[in-house]
């Protein structure tokens, strides 16, 4: 191990898996919605809008629907809350699974994903294979922290406190890697060591660099 590191933490969708925000574009290309609207609409009122409160399983999927789409309505947008949440599994990141799989050998390793009851499991695969590929990749980490399970997300800094305790790791020991930077600041500010992954090539390069480790 270098620089003191314990632990590497691991957001999943957009990390593991492929950014839901390209579902996204698709869907509102589709759709004739303006570009970025599901990222703008999902940015207002953060903690208390529609999507928050799915991922910390306060409101069913039909609830959401509901919600999600008369937040769209007052932006002057239609849109169908169950279509969306249809394409939120994206395509798995193989070299990403093969760097998480030379990290753990060395390092401890836990899951944080922000994530909604719909779907298969942690990664809401709807199709029966799929959700078997990635219950095979969650078992690579020693645990995954669900924010509709726990009924906290990120960035909310409690799940971050909450995952570490879980391992026994000093935040200062973690390395957490997230696509999205609102997520990443609250686990710089306690300490950690963190990866921004704009794509896998680049995230793995600095993870090489951090854990002195040939991830590829």
């Amino acid at each position: 191990m270098t620089n003191d590191v314990q632990a590497v933490l691991w957001d999943f969708g957009g990390v593991i898996l492929s950014s839901p925000f390209d579902a996204f574009a698709a869907y509102e290309r589709d759709a004739g919605l303006p570009e970025n609207f599901i990222r703008g609409l999902n940015s207002r009122n953060p903690d208390t809008n529609a999507w928050a409160r799915m991922e910390r399983s306060e409101i069913s999927t039909d609830e959401f629907a509901t919600l999600f789409e008369a937040e769209a309505q007052a932006q002057g947008q239609r849109i169908d809350g169950h279509r969306v949440l249809s394409v939120l599994s994206g395509t798995i990141r193989e070299e990403m699974v093969e760097a998480l799989r030379r990290v753990r050998t060395r390092y401890r390793v836990a899951c944080i994903t922000n994530n909604v009851k719909t779907g298969s499991g942690p990664g809401m695969a709807r199709d029966p294979e799929r959700a078997r590929q990635i219950t095979e990749i969650m078992t690579l980490f020693e645990h995954v922290v669900e924010s509709s399970l726990l009924g906290l997300r990120k960035p909310d800094p409690r799940i971050y406190h909450h995952t570490c305790d879980l391992l026994g790791v000093a935040p200062e020991r973690c390395i957490y890697l997230d696509d999205l930077g609102i997520n990443l600041k609250p686990a710089r500010a306690m300490g950690m060591r963190t990866i921004k992954v704009v794509d896998p090539a680049q995230a793995i390069g600095e993870l090489e660099a951090m854990t002195g480790m040939a991830l590829r």
